[in-house]
């Protein structure tokens, strides 16, 4: 009896939604990251020829996929190591997120200008312009309950 009139305190209490709150953000960023981790992995490793580039790449060009892949798997990386503490993490989240975003708002700008890409980069575009900005507002809202 002690423990379910304790369970229904912290229930009311209002403690439990907020830790679950940022648990569930917690886990969310964690699936999340693995997005570029993956894919920045993938591209250093495989370099363009993970896109299946017919006729390969130019040497400058697989030098740049590279490159651009290591800052990918960088953010990826950097989303990870605000999980731990994510309440306390308000700048780096949103500092990373204006890097995804931006790099989103490139890829959008390709849409319309070269052509609508294949599936895994309208898969990243969704990524870069709804998915990390919803992370952002909700780990806001984490920090903003939990001050």
């Amino acid at each position: 009896p002690l423990g379910i009139v304790h369970l229904k305190e912290l229930l009311n209490s209002g403690i439990y939604p907020l830790a679950y709150s940022k648990r569930a953000l917690q886990l969310a960023v964690a699936v999340a990251g693995l997005v570029p981790v993956a894919a920045g992995l993938a591209g250093i490793f495989l370099g363009p020829g993970m896109i299946h580039l017919i006729g390969g790449a130019s040497i400058p060009l697989d030098s740049h996929y590279r490159y651009l892949s290591g800052l990918l798997l960088g953010i990826g990386l950097g989303f990870w190591f605000t999980i731990p503490h994510i309440e306390r993490e308000g700048r780096r989240v949103q500092l990373l997120t204006a890097i995804v975003v931006l790099g989103g708002l490139g890829r959008f700008w390709s849409l319309f200008t070269v052509g609508v890409p294949d599936r895994p980069m309208l898969f990243g575009l969704f990524m870069e312009l709804a998915v990390t900005p919803l992370l952002a507002l909700w780990q806001y809202r984490v920090a903003k309950d939990m001050s």
